[in-house]
């Protein structure tokens, strides 16, 4: 069975990331980007996708933090369609209602070659630490470009905005971690037209 696995580096004047995924791993990751917050959230999309994902991203952070996660979401998207290849044999579809204390969050996602990205969020608070959350929506925008992918988040309630958001990116995770998965009984890609 041929290996679902990427490398990419990308090196611009505002960032420098190195990543790797592995769509068949086992829930290992190493991530480092200089924003405590954001590496926690990637930590557990790797963790509950199920994903071994190694992420080293510098980037101008003395400027803002949104240029790094934007583009470890462009380059995490990337890995993700070079991994999906030609997407043949996969589920598809995704989806997940994944409860974080008093948070709860609604996930779905079509891995059918077509970029979308509608985002709901009911918390309102808007920072953790210094980190603006709403830098996220900008990651998940960015993964969904270049991982061809149509991603719902509608995080529907919860009061601790910490909670809320690892909700959001544990729904994504196992979202992803069904889409992703492979259905023996599925020959080609999963589409009538006989092309994603």
């Amino acid at each position: 069975m041929k290996k679902r696995a990427s490398m990419i580096k990308r090196k611009t004047r505002e960032t420098d990331i190195e990543l790797s995924l592995d769509l068949d791993g086992s829930g290992v990751y190493t991530i480092d980007t200089g924003i405590p917050f954001f590496d926690h959230m990637l930590d557990l999309l790797a963790k509950h996708a199920v994903f071994d994902l190694t992420i080293r991203a510098r980037g101008d952070l003395d400027v803002d933090y949104h240029h790094t996660v934007e583009d470890v979401g462009l380059v995490l998207g990337q890995a993700l369609d070079e991994a999906l290849g030609d997407r043949k044999g996969i589920t598809r579809y995704g989806w997940a209602l994944l409860p974080m204390d008093e948070a709860l969050s609604e996930v779905a996602v079509d891995l059918g070659g077509r970029p979308y990205l509608v985002y709901n969020i009911d918390c309102r608070k808007k920072k953790i630490r210094d980190f603006d959350v709403f830098l996220i929506k900008h990651f998940f925008e960015s993964l969904a470009q270049k991982g061809r992918m149509n991603l719902h988040i509608h995080q529907k309630y919860g009061e601790d905005v910490h909670h809320a958001y690892e909700s959001v990116f544990k729904g994504v995770a196992k979202a992803l971690f069904m889409a992703c998965g492979r259905d023996p009984r599925i020959k080609g890609v999963p589409s009538s037209k006989g092309k994603l």
